[in-house]
């Protein structure tokens, strides 16, 4: 992993003049309150952002000459949160996620106690209150009764109410009204209820039923909910949670020939790091001493440990399995793939999907709505209370806290309370971006990276899904895969012989013929009088022996007869593969053909991928025999040859135009411009950075099973953002004209809301138990 590909998806991007932050964002606590964080920025010149109520961020895209941080915050602040400053560069990885965590822990601290009061002075008004509304029982003195529920509910709503209240307040004052608006009317408006009645037993006002105490209840039904989906939505966060646990805190490294142990965050690059059996490697590096196996299943979500050597490429927070190795640093702090994998799940949970824009224009009116409403079940049963009270009278057989013999004022209120307590534009608001906050930490677990919410829409969407071919399906790289000796010789003496001669060539073909025989396994000859002849093959004598390897044209040249080897050598060749023939002595000793092999389990892969519904092509800028090969070898039924780079977009734009969602999956610069020009692009993960950077989501694996992964983890996302959505329609469509006939009792209503919301965050969370497979 090179130090460019770590510094991917950095919180800050500068792009010509604009510049793009992700701040963290104090005091929301509803879809209302993210709205309107959205749009004080959105108002601003040359700023574009998307707010994230769970992730508790604004993403923002913005111009210093137009808009600074302060005129950021300012906005914020007119509308009554707080837009805190990201971490400074250099900070530790995580460290936007960890002030994040602390806060949340703060803030469900303070809900638990808030809840726990509001409680313990709303069960004596209930214990008070219920055998009076549900079973007709009088109290001696209604005095008594109406003063006990008016200071009850008073001291609920003003102490651990004191928060609600307040948000309300400063929300109306902004003209920018959230959730807290709706229940501190409806719990106020109960405690008006309370001081009226207490007046009319004075003698000084009409008659209307006391619903203080459904106030006090109200409220305690509230900061409930709170508590609960605070909660909730602590756990949508534990992929990153857990993440940031599997950070090392301490590296021993050499200074001055000495080892000492440091913090990890004084680890330099260029340091010299011991890590033992057992441990987890520190920081990003290189091996520069000692072999072991690595479990790298952090990075790949695959449990098979990765051998090590000297030169081989290792990531901070893996763990180092047997041998002892010493690693020199080539990334820390942010410059580190575990910073970036963060990173990019921060930025892709703050981010929206396009299905999401509805349900935040919603958002956006949906207060000053559901106002409007319950002024409207006010005034329409003081209007028409012959009609609404032949509807309660119905309802009243099989509802017993309907009671169509209450005066028509206090029915109009009974009604226009439950509305304003019975609407939840948090279920709306949480929909989708709980499941999307979900979904992607899932998604870096299994080593999906996820870098634009928006590609997870995409991808379920697809319909066809193109990969380039070297290096994607196929290793990259040639390897035998074929040893043809002729008579009088084995397998195991062509490969001695012809090895010690290819391993002092530098073409590819010669590297992967001497890879085959590993060097502990042969005792290799000595070779003198090396030759190569550019274009056809080498000459050499090993061993005392005249040896010759090439292809077909350098051994007519030198007289050898080839025909024993014809047959095999023209079926091979038929495979795609490239053939090298070797003489001995002048004489046929056989063959060894070699091919850029297909990736191991890449046929299995793309069969899962046709089973999803998705068609798969292949692009390729290798001639048609060898494209034809793999193609079949792969069972892709469609494919191009001989493409350059621009061809490939080419192909990208013509799918388009057909009508089709096209996922392109690649791994080189030239694949680059494809990857952008697709639906959604998926890098591989063994892919340069210049094409990771150009897609949408990122396979940390080297192998086409994550991009199965990909899909299942697209539409299992999808699937629960469709459940919560129809959901919150669904639970508002019904229970607003429900509420608005009087047939809810406010607490109820309360208890059916905060129950709302936080069905929302759990069914998000059940994606966490999705089996991905692959």
């Amino acid at each position: 992993m090179s130090e460019s590909t770590a510094t991917v998806n950095a919180e800050v991007a500068e792009e010509g003049r604009s510049r793009r932050n992700v701040f963290p964002v104090e005091g929301m606590h509803c879809a209302g309150c993210s709205a309107a964080v959205e749009r004080a920025l959105n108002k601003l010149d040359g700023v574009e952002a998307s707010v994230s109520l769970p992730a508790e961020t604004a993403t923002v895209r913005y111009e210093p000459a137009l808009a600074s941080v302060s005129e950021l915050q300012k906005a914020v602040e007119d509308v009554g949160y707080t837009l805190l400053r990201p971490p400074e560069a250099g900070a530790e990885p995580g460290a936007m996620e960890r002030e994040r965590l602390a806060r949340a822990e703060r803030y469900l601290e303070r809900a638990l106690q808030r809840m726990r009061l509001a409680w313990l002075l709303t069960v004596p008004a209930m214990i008070w209150m219920i055998p009076e509304m549900f079973l007709g029982v009088k109290w001696p003195s209604p005095l008594a009764f109406d003063l006990g529920m008016t200071l009850i509910a008073a001291a609920v709503l003003t102490i651990p109410g004191a928060a609600t209240m307040r948000s309300a307040s400063m929300s109306l004052r902004h003209w920018a009204p959230n959730m807290d608006v709706l229940i501190a009317l409806g719990s106020g408006g109960a405690l008006v209820t309370g001081v009226v009645a207490l007046l009319h037993d004075l003698g000084a006002a009409p008659m209307l039923m006391n619903y203080a105490g459904v106030g006090a209840m109200i409220m305690a039904i509230h900061l409930t909910g709170r508590f609960i989906e605070a909660k909730a939505r602590g756990r949508s966060s534990a992929a990153i949670q857990r993440l940031l646990s599997l950070e090392a805190r301490t590296a021993r490294v050499l200074r001055d020939e000495v080892e000492v142990e440091v913090p990890i965050a004084d680890v330099r690059v260029g340091d010299v790091m011991i890590v033992r059996p057992g441990e987890k490697v520190p920081t990003d590096g290189v091996v520069v001493d000692g072999r072991s196996a690595v479990d790298e299943s952090l990075v790949t979500g695959e449990s098979m440990p990765v051998e090590k050597g000297p030169g081989g490429a290792v990531v901070g927070a893996t763990v180092n399995l047997e041998g002892a190795l010493r690693v020199r640093a080539t990334g820390v702090g942010e410059n580190t793939f575990l910073a970036s994998v963060i990173r990019s799940v921060e930025e892709a949970q703050g981010s929206k999907v396009p299905i999401q824009e509805f349900a935040d224009r919603v958002t956006a009116v949906f207060v000053p709505i559901v106002m409007a409403i319950a002024a409207a079940a006010l005034v329409s049963w003081l209007a028409f209370p012959e009609f609404f009270h032949s509807v309660a009278g119905a309802a009243s057989g099989f509802l017993p806290w309907v009671e169509p013999g209450m005066g028509r004022i206090s029915l109009a209120f009974f009604a226009a309370l439950a509305v304003l307590v019975i609407a939840c534009p948090c279920a709306l608001g949480l929909a989708t971006p709980t499941a999307l906050m979900v979904g992607t930490g899932l998604g870096a677990e299994e080593g999906v990276l996820v870098r634009d919410g928006a590609a997870i829409q995409r991808l379920q969407e697809a319909d066809v899904m193109v990969f380039d071919k070297t290096g994607t399906l196929t290793e990259g790289a040639p390897a035998v895969t074929d040893v043809v000796p002729a008579a009088g010789w084995t397998e195991e003496e062509l490969l001695g012989i012809l090895a010690p001669l290819e391993e002092l060539s530098e073409h590819p073909l010669a590297r992967a013929i001497a890879a085959a025989v590993p060097v502990a396994s042969a005792s290799r000859p000595d070779v003198k009088d090396f030759r190569v002849e550019p274009g056809r093959g080498v000459y050499g004598t090993v061993g005392g022996r005249p040896v010759i390897a090439g292809n077909e044209r350098l051994m007519d040249e030198e007289g050898i007869d080839l025909s024993s080897l014809t047959e095999e050598a023209e079926a091979l060749e038929s495979q795609a593969r490239t053939i090298v023939f070797v003489a001995v002595n002048d004489v046929a000793a056989g063959l060894v053909a070699l091919a850029d092999p297909v990736k191991e389990g890449a046929a299995e892969a793309l069969a899962a991928l046709r089973k999803l519904g998705l068609e798969t092509i292949m692009l390729t800028g290798d001639n048609e025999r060898t494209a034809a090969a793999v193609a079949a070898r792969l069972g892709i039924a469609s494919w191009r040859s001989s493409l350059l780079p621009d061809q490939k977009l080419d192909v990208i734009r013509e799918l388009q135009s057909e009508g089709r969602t096209v996922v392109m999956v690649g791994d080189g610069i030239n694949d680059a411009p494809a990857l952008k020009q697709a639906d959604v692009g998926l890098a591989i993960g063994s892919g340069t950075d210049i094409a990771i950077e150009a897609a949408d989501m990122a396979l940390l694996q080297d192998h086409l099973a994550a991009a199965v992964r990909a899909v299942r983890l697209s539409r299992a996302t999808f699937r629960k953002i469709r459940q919560n959505l129809f959901w919150a329609y669904f639970y508002n469509t019904v229970a607003i004209p429900v509420a608005f006939l009087g047939l809810l009792h406010p607490v109820i209503a309360e208890a059916a809301m905060a129950f709302s919301s936080i069905t929302v965050v759990t069914n998000a969370n059940r994606l966490r138990k999705v089996d991905l497979g692959a």
